[in-house]
């Protein structure tokens, strides 16, 4: 088995949550990180409302500057200054601007992530019965 086999199933979901709820844009591209100063949103950053996140206001969005309709990954972040474990959404980003996504949630000590890629295919083990 690959390290990590990716399942068309669940981007179908991820769409779903990302379609049918409503985007918050909380920080713009440039703006600086409220309580990191030295870190700069290299694109929009908001959250989506009606969805559960762990910084309370729903899930993480990093929105980039091609479709807002096309999520490229998750991002899979461990954060142990505030203890948690969260996912972030990846939209309209390009090849660069994933990579300054994933520099910027990775410059801290406390934060480290790792990158889930958007595919197609779908394992056995991913088909349910119904």
């Amino acid at each position: 088995m690959a390290n990590y086999e990716n399942n068309a199933y669940f981007w179908q979901k991820i769409d779903t949550l990302y379609l049918s709820s409503n985007l918050v844009i909380s920080r713009h591209k440039g703006e600086t990180h409220p309580n990191f100063k030295n870190l700069i949103y290299p694109v929009e950053y908001g959250h989506l409302k009606d969805t559960l996140g762990t910084n309370m206001e729903g899930l993480s969005v990093y929105v980039g500057s091609e479709s807002k309709t096309t999520i490229n990954g998750i991002v899979v972040a461990a954060d142990i200054l505030i203890k948690s474990v969260d996912i972030k959404i990846l939209v309209g980003c390009n090849e660069e601007e994933i990579y300054e996504v994933l520099h910027f949630l990775n410059s801290t000590d406390f934060q480290k992530t790792v990158f889930i890629k958007r595919g197609n295919e779908i394992p056995s083990w991913g088909i349910s019965d119904n």
